[in-house]
C-alpha cells in the first residue's frame, strides 16, 4: 500500500490508505509485544542461571503472543500486498484480467477469515461458557489470548471487506492501475 501514488486518491484509495496506515500502527504494536516477549524469555534464561531461578511462564506467554501478532499481522500482509502469491497466469493478462483476479483474490482472503472469525468465535464462546483456564501454573483464563486471536481474525476480515469494496468499485470505474496499487501483487512477480 505504500506505493499508491495518485495524485487526486479516489474515495476508495482514500479508504485504503487509511487501512494502511491503521495497520501499520498495529504492526508496530505487535513489534512493541514481540520485543517484550524477547526481553521476557531472556530474563527466563538468565535466571535460570542463578540462583534466583525461574519465574515461570515465559513459553505459555510467548506462545499467545505470537498467535495474537500472527492474526493481527494478518491484516497488515493483507494492506502491504505481502501475502505469497502464485501469479504466473495473472502476470501475462492485461490489466482488467489482472484486476479481475485481484478481485478473486481478496474474495477468497475475505472468505476464509470469515469462515475462522466464525469458528473462532464459537471456540471463545465456550471458553467463556466454561470459565477455562490454561492446564498450566499460570492458569491464564483462557478468553483472554482467544479475544486477541480472535480479534485479529475479525480485523483481518473487516480489512478485507473493505478493500474488497474499493477495488470493486476502483473495477467498475474501470481505474485499473488504482486496482493494482491496492490489491495487485507485490513487485516479486516482475522476476518470474
Amino acid at each position: 500500500m505504500t506505493d499508491i501514488k495518485m495524485a487526486n486518491r479516489s474515495g476508495p484509495a482514500r479508504l485504503a490508505a487509511r487501512l494502511g496506515r491503521i495497520n501499520r500502527i498495529i504492526a508496530i504494536l505487535a513489534g512493541i509485544a514481540l520485543l517484550a516477549t524477547v526481553a521476557l524469555i531472556l530474563l527466563e534464561i538468565v535466571l535460570r542461571q542463578t540462583a534466583i531461578g525461574s519465574i515461570g511462564g515465559s513459553d505459555e506467554i510467548s506462545g499467545y503472543v505470537m498467535a495474537g501478532v500472527a492474526t493481527w499481522g494478518f491484516a497488515y500482509a493483507l494492506t502491504e500486498r505481502a501475502h505469497v502469491r502464485i501469479d504466473i497466469l495473472q502476470s501475462r493478462l492485461p490489466l482488467p484480467g489482472k484486476g479481475l483476479f485481484d478481485l478473486l483474490a481478496l474474495a477468497s482472503v475475505f472468505a476464509i477469515a470469515l469462515t475462522v472469525s466464525i469458528h473462532a468465535w464459537d471456540v471463545l464462546g465456550k471458553t467463556l461458557a466454561r470459565d477455562s483456564h490454561a492446564n498450566t501454573p499460570l492458569a491464564t483464563p483462557l478468553w483472554i489470548p482467544q479475544s486477541i486471536w480472535f480479534g485479529g481474525w475479525v480485523w483481518l476480515a473487516i480489512v478485507a471487506v473493505l478493500l474488497l469494496a474499493c477495488i470493486t468499485v476502483l473495477i467498475a470505474e474501470r481505474e485499473w492501475e488504482s486496482v493494482r496499487a491496492i490489491a495487485g501483487g507485490g513487485t516479486e512477480t516482475g522476476e518470474l
